[in-house]
């Protein structure tokens, strides 16, 4: 069954230069402390090679959607091994043995070039599933996922896919993969406000530098928030100071929600006093988006 959808007025994209910041754990407290206040609220887990919001949130997926994109087929009657496909592909996706096409659907992009520039007509276009896109509402949430199919190798058709899933009235909460490679971009670009979350070390500082960059790339507002605030020194601070990012917020390290963790709880679920807090810090950043 297919899953319906409105387009967002506001988007709020949580990420992260590295794995294992709290980007998740901040990304669903935001979204739970919305609902909580009657909120619309949608939340997206991008993560789509290893999403794991649904460990915390355990929701009942209600339908499926599957994600595919466009790979050639070659009919050998008609192609002779001319090599003008394997020539315009940017991206290596097929080689010619002797006079017989090799494809590797894996690399291919789905650009067409092959299929629009083969002189015997010779090539054309078939979906090829990459992954699909689940659904499922809990705890007042409208909750998506992606999964990329194991063995696939691009994950930006699921994304892409994803973020078509997003609301007409309320906030969309992306929790985006870590890092800041294409599935980072592909799920933050056209955010309204970009949430970093990085941690007080100097790998954070450096992981951070690249996230701000990525940021600024794609022109999106941006802030900080530090996780684990009081366990590390004051560089993550001082870098901010510098660039003129704000930060947002600070979370000190607590040993109750890191037992807690480990049993899929989440932090309003452990320190519920976070919920006025995130609320309002997602109405400020909602205000900033839009002056």
């Amino acid at each position: 069954m297919a899953c319906k959808t409105d387009h967002t007025n506001f988007t709020l994209a949580v990420a992260s230069g590295k794995g294992g910041t709290g980007k998740t754990t901040l990304a669903i407290a935001l979204a739970l402390s919305l609902a909580r206040q009657g909120e619309p609220v949608t939340l997206l887990d991008a993560d789509a090679e290893a999403p794991n919001i649904h460990l915390f949130l355990k929701p009942e997926f209600t339908c499926k959607e599957t994600v595919s994109r466009p790979v050639p087929e070659v009919d050998e009657s008609r192609c002779t091994g001319c090599g003008v496909c394997r020539d315009v592909c940017a991206f290596k996706a097929i080689a010619v043995i002797g006079d017989k096409p090799l494809l590797f659907p894996e690399l291919c992009a789905g650009c067409g070039a092959c299929a629009r520039f083969c002189p015997e007509g010779a090539i054309r276009e078939i979906d090829h599933e990459v992954g699909w896109v689940e659904r499922g509402a809990v705890r007042g949430l409208d909750f998506f996922r992606g999964r990329l199919k194991v063995g696939e190798a691009r994950v930006t058709p699921v994304i892409d896919a994803l973020r078509r899933h997003t609301r007409k009235k309320g906030v969309t909460i992306i929790d985006a993969p870590p890092g800041t490679s294409c599935p980072v971009i592909a799920a933050s670009r056209k955010a309204d406000y970009l949430i970093l979350v990085t941690e007080p070390t100097p790998f954070g500082v450096n992981d951070l530098q690249l996230a701000v960059e990525m940021a600024r790339t794609l022109k999106l507002p941006h802030g900080v928030v530090v996780n684990r605030a009081d366990m590390g020194g004051r560089e993550v601070y001082d870098y901010c100071r510098a660039e003129r990012i704000p930060v947002l917020l600070e979370i000190p390290f607590d040993r109750a929600f890191a037992a807690a963790y480990a049993t899929g709880a989440t932090l309003l679920d452990v320190r519920l006093e976070y919920q006025a807090t995130l609320a309002g810090l997602a109405e400020e950043l909602r205000r900033e988006a839009r002056r």
